[in-house]
């Protein structure tokens, strides 16, 4: 019997030494493909809202669109722990409206946990969602909902005061209760050392091999997404030419009347012609 992962096994992983898995997911499809390749975590990020729904950046993505969105994921998995990702404006504004849309995540959605950005003043928000009952994850560094603040999408804690910032951040997130943290664009070093200093399991992306984990927005892993790769992806298939090919092979076969061939129609016992002569028959009758 497959059984669904939970955060005290995701939890436990950074003292079994088990890598952690993690990636982003939109729709049931392929959260179904990477469910049954053994994922530990699918994220629904609120990177949907560049990958899928052709905006600029995370900041239009709307609690509606994240929803919808993340009950598709849920459709699709059995056994990867499902995060959604709470879009820009569902928790800064204040501690009850981030638990309300933090809540709304598991009993709409369906989802096992949120995941949020921000450091030490994001600890009354950990607190008071934690309470409730919803568990969270965290997300430092690179935070993408306010790149604009940070000097745009730039590697995070290359000196001595914001790195020391973050391992605080890291600190004060853990005492507030969060399970996971993702570590976004960080040097690998500082990465190394804010995951010995917290006990609970670090995800890197872009922070080097000795986090706890590892994250990757799908669409990038695929080579899906061709506007840009970041530094830090590894692309595994370079899928948007084959589809560019694929679609042009199509239209092309379409225009030519190759396809659809005899073997992709449908026949029948039934004499069809007839039909018309009947057709006929009738009409030369009235």
């Amino acid at each position: 019997m497959v059984r669904k992962r939970t955060v005290k096994d995701i939890l436990a992983m950074k003292h079994d030494d088990a890598g952690i898995s993690m990636l982003t997911a939109y729709d049931a499809s392929m959260a179904r493909l990477l469910d049954e390749s053994g994922v530990d975590i699918l994220l629904v990020g609120d990177s949907l809202g560049m990958v899928v729904l052709g905006y600029d950046s995370t900041v239009p993505v709307t609690m509606d669109e994240m929803l919808h969105h993340a009950r598709a994921v849920g459709r699709g998995t059995k056994q990867a722990l499902v995060v959604g990702d709470m879009p820009f404006g569902s928790y800064q504004v204040g501690v009850r409206e981030a638990v309300v849309n933090g809540v709304r995540f598991l009993k709409e959605a369906g989802c096992d946990a949120v995941k949020l950005e921000g450091g030490q003043e994001m600890g009354e928000v950990v607190r008071a969602l934690t309470r409730a009952g919803v568990p969270v994850m965290g997300h430092l560094g690179l935070t993408p909902q306010t790149a604009g603040q940070l000097g745009g999408f730039k590697v995070q804690g290359r000196d001595l005061a914001s790195a020391r910032r973050l391992i605080a951040d890291a600190r004060a997130l853990e005492e507030a209760g969060v399970f996971a943290l993702v570590l976004e664009c960080v040097p690998g070093e500082l990465a190394r050392i804010v995951t010995g200093a917290v006990a609970v399991p670090t995800i890197g992306i872009g922070a080097g091999a000795d986090c706890d984990g590892q994250v990757l927005v799908t669409n990038d892993l695929l080579g899906l997404f061709d506007k840009f790769t970041p530094a830090f992806v590894k692309q595994y298939l370079n899928l948007a030419p084959q589809i560019r090919e694929a679609v042009a092979a199509f239209r092309n076969e379409v225009a030519a009347g190759v396809f659809p061939a005899a073997e992709h129609t449908f026949g029948s016992k039934v004499d069809f012609a007839s039909i018309l002569q009947d057709d006929q028959e009738e009409g030369s009758n009235g």
